[in-house]
């Protein structure tokens, strides 16, 4: 990214994370504890947000809002049956490849999510600003060892965020022990290559 943007760090409590309805296409619920970030119906409670320099440790400000849409203006982004489907930017700028939750999570948190990628599609999730990749990793890579992957099939990421810390897993083999983050920020997800899609993105702020 270039160019800087400062931003004025906005603390979302939880109690103001009622926004995002629990209401799923499939009756699908969170966990006890849990808030989901994506109500299985439109693009509510997400954004884009203004490019900041590669190493500001926060993420830029609201551009765009898409509340009550299914799906965003440049159609990267689409809401259908409960499942988030995530394209394949096509021009140069990839800001429009960054999709962000409102809300941003300065508490430690668990965050889990499920994703299905198509051949060889590579995608990301934006912890605060720094991002894990997320692909189809036996062919994409960068964790091409991984035993319980599974191919074109929904798989589960949780992260555990702890002072600052990420600790990640896919199906429970370990990704990065200790992706450090900056002091707060939002969820984001990438669009980079091919087609991704998620579902059931809940997080529980921890004490």
């Amino acid at each position: 990214m270039t160019g800087s943007t400062r931003m004025k760090r906005h603390y979302s409590p939880l109690p103001r994370l009622a926004i995002f309805s629990t209401t799923r296409a499939d009756d699908w619920k969170p966990d006890a504890g849990f808030i989901s970030l994506f109500n299985g119906t439109d693009l509510t409670g997400w954004c884009y947000r203004a490019k900041t320099d590669k190493n500001a440790t926060n993420a830029g400000e609201i551009t765009e809002k898409f509340d009550g849409k299914t799906e965003s203006g440049d159609h990267y982004y689409s809401i259908k049956d409960g499942i988030f489907t995530v394209s394949f930017p096509n021009e140069m700028d990839k800001l429009t490849g960054q999709i962000y939750t409102v809300a941003e999570f300065p508490k430690n948190f668990v965050l889990k999510i499920e994703f299905r990628a198509s051949v060889n599609a590579d995608s990301g999730i934006f912890l605060r600003k720094p991002q894990l990749q997320c692909r189809d990793y036996l062919v994409a890579g960068p964790y091409k060892e991984l035993k319980k992957y599974k191919p074109q099939d929904w798989n589960t990421i949780i992260v555990t965020v702890k002072d600052n810390v990420a600790h990640c897993e896919c199906n429970g083999e370990v990704l990065e022990d200790a992706l450090k983050l900056p002091a707060t920020g939002p969820v984001g997800l990438e669009g980079d290559r091919g087609q991704m899609e998620y579902r059931h993105i809940q997080l529980k702020e921890l004490d």
